[in-house]
C-alpha cells in the first residue's frame, strides 16, 4: 500500500542533530524517529553544511530545505521564446495582459496562456516591461487587494439607519452633519457643520485632518449653542471621526455614521460644501486663507435666503427659535 511521504519537520531535525551527536548509526535514528533509513540518508546528504563537513545544524538545516522547495516550485511562466517575444512586442504595443492572453488563444499555437501568467512573468522576470502596463505599479498588489476597511475602523459607530425619524424628517433642531473640505493644495482643510432643520453652518479652517483637530474645532464652535441645538451629529466614515465619542462627551451629542460611499445620506452638508466652493474652488490653498475670509463665508451662507426656509435665511430661523441673539 502506497503512504504519504512528509518532508521531516523542524522538531523532527531537531532531534535528529541531538541523535547524530550521540553518534547513534543512521538505521537506530530512523528508529527512533519513525522514518525509514533512506529518508535520514536523504536528509543530511541534503541538507547537510556546503563543504560537506562539520556539524549537522537543525535549523540551517530546516532553511536550505525550505528554500530548495520554493526555488523547485518556481518556473517559468512563459516557456518559449516565440511567446515570449509576442508577449513583450503587444505590451509594448500598449495592449493589456488580457487582451494578448486572449489573443493566443486564436492562435494555432501549442503554448496556451492566461493573463495572470504575464503579469507574473513581468513582475518576477522581466521588470523593465511593468512601465508598459496600464497601471505600471513598482510593486505588484496582492490578488483581493483592496484600500477600503473590511471592518469598521471607527469605535463604537453608530449607522445612520438607526436614527430616529425625527432627525430624517427635519422636525427637530439641534441635529447637525459634519464634513472636512479637502484641498491637493495644503495640507489645512476646511470643517464645515450644518444644523438640519435651520441649515445653520460653521465653517472653520483646520490646519490639518487629524482626529484630534476634528474634535477640537467641533467642540469650540458648537459648546456655546444651548443643549436643545445640539443633540446629534452625523458623520462620514472617515478616520477624522474616530474621536466622536470624546466630542458626545463635552456637547451631550449622539453620534451616526453614513453608510460607505454615499453622499447622499448628508445631503445637508455636502449642499453646504457646493456653496463654500463656489468662494474656494478645489485648487484653492487652504494654508493661505485667513480666518476672517473663511468667517465671511460662514456669514454669507448663515444670511443667504433659502428657497427651503420659505425664504428666510438659517440665522433668522434659528434666532425665531430663541437660539441666537440678533
Amino acid at each position: 500500500m502506497k503512504t504519504n511521504y512528509h518532508h521531516l519537520s523542524i522538531e523532527e531535525r531537531d532531534k535528529l542533530a541531538v541523535l547524530r551527536s550521540r553518534s547513534l548509526s543512521l538505521r537506530e535514528i530512523a528508529r527512533i524517529l519513525r522514518r525509514s533509513h533512506s529518508s535520514i540518508v536523504r536528509e543530511l546528504k541534503r541538507n547537510a553544511p556546503p563543504i560537506r563537513s562539520g556539524y549537522y545544524l537543525a535549523h540551517k538545516a530546516h532553511h536550505r530545505a525550505v528554500e530548495r522547495r520554493q526555488i523547485a516550485v518556481h518556473h517559468k511562466r512563459l516557456k518559449t521564446r516565440r511567446l515570449r517575444a509576442y508577449v513583450a512586442r503587444q505590451l509594448k504595443r500598449g495592449w493589456s495582459p488580457e487582451l494578448i492572453a486572449g489573443r493566443v488563444q486564436q492562435f494555432d499555437w501549442p503554448e496556451k496562456i492566461t493573463h495572470e501568467a504575464i503579469y507574473q512573468w513581468v513582475y518576477q522576470d522581466v521588470p523593465q516591461y511593468i512601465p508598459f502596463l496600464a497601471r505600471a505599479l513598482r510593486k505588484r498588489r496582492k490578488r483581493g487587494y483592496s484600500r477600503k476597511h473590511s471592518k469598521s475602523h471607527i469605535p463604537s459607530r453608530v449607522s445612520i439607519d438607526r436614527r430616529p425619524h425625527v432627525v430624517q424628517v427635519r422636525k427637530q433642531s439641534g441635529h447637525w452633519e459634519a464634513d472636512t473640505i479637502v484641498s491637493r493644495s495644503s495640507r489645512p482643510v476646511l470643517q464645515i457643520v450644518v444644523e438640519r432643520k435651520a441649515r445653520y453652518t460653521f465653517l472653520n479652517r483646520m490646519p490639518n485632518r487629524e482626529a484630534s483637530t476634528m474634535r477640537k474645532t467641533i467642540n469650540k464652535a458648537m459648546c456655546k449653542l444651548p443643549s436643545r441645538l445640539r443633540r446629534s451629529i452625523t458623520y462620514d466614515n472617515g478616520t477624522e471621526n474616530v474621536e466622536h465619542q470624546l466630542v458626545n462627551k463635552v456637547l451631550g451629542t449622539r453620534s451616526y455614521f453614513c453608510r460607505p460611499y454615499t453622499s447622499q445620506d448628508k445631503g445637508s452638508v455636502e449642499n453646504r460644501a457646493g456653496l463654500v466652493r463656489r468662494h474656494f474652488p478645489k485648487k484653492t490653498d487652504f494654508a493661505k486663507l485667513s480666518q476672517s475670509k473663511v468667517k465671511a463665508v460662514e456669514r454669507w451662507l448663515n444670511h443667504r435666503p433659502m428657497k427651503c426656509l420659505g425664504f428666510l435665511t438659517p440665522a433668522e430661523v434659528l434666532r425665531r427659535g430663541g437660539a441666537l441673539r440678533g
